[in-house]
């Protein structure tokens, strides 16, 4: 499947405010939450549609609805979460799913502390996280709903590394994945570079 990176210019424009290490936390918060609605535009951009007969003040006409099921969103805690609010928005009936991850440091593998999705298999999946790192969290999250059932699974991410993005495309290579930055690189501790600190300390003023 394909990388698609949204760099219409609002949204550069206000990555480039969340990316300053002087942005406040309330500022960040409110900047991710406007680039994630934006940026569903693009992720929700071939949806089918459906024609459904309605009446207007002035005549009847075949009017476009959604068709199907609505979409799942499913933030990866806990950065993922202020992704969500931005996606509402758009679209409100969506449901909610919910992954917890961690890597166990001794074994390296991943460890779920809490996983809770919707029952219907079939409906569209937006995994949100704002950072695409190593790529490790991603895949273990798509590899954890892939063996539950779900089928459609979209990643939308703010920035990523080269790095991150081909990890999660020779794992998952039906996943679309939804840039707004393909940042330079990774440092020695796995941060994205120039990419934006941590984002979870960031959204929730931890750091």
């Amino acid at each position: 499947m394909a990388l698609h990176i949204i760099d219409h210019p609002l949204v550069l424009h206000k990555l480039s405010i969340m990316r300053d290490k002087n942005t406040s936390t309330m500022k960040f918060r409110g900047l991710l939450e406007e680039i994630a609605m934006f940026m569903g535009y693009e992720i929700t951009r071939d949806l089918p549609l459906t024609y459904e007969d309605i009446e207007t003040p002035l005549m009847p006409m075949k009017a476009p609805k959604i068709a199907g099921k609505k979409v799942v969103i499913v933030p990866i805690l806990r950065a993922g979460l202020g992704m969500v609010e931005g996606l509402m928005r758009l679209m409100p009936s969506a449901r909610i799913g919910h992954i917890g991850l961690y890597r166990d440091e001794e074994t390296c593998q991943p460890v779920f502390y809490y996983y809770k999705m919707p029952e219907h298999k079939d409906r569209l999946v937006l995994l949100t996280d704002p950072m695409l790192a190593t790529g490790g969290s991603a895949c273990d999250a798509i590899a954890r709903l892939k063996a539950d059932g779900y089928t459609q699974i979209r990643l939308l991410c703010l920035v990523a590394s080269p790095q991150g993005v081909k990890v999660v495309q020779e794992q998952h290579p039906d996943v679309d994945i939804y840039l707004a930055s393909l940042d330079e690189g990774l440092n020695d501790k796995n941060y994205i570079l120039p990419g934006l600190g941590d984002a979870g300390d960031r959204i929730f003023g931890t750091k």
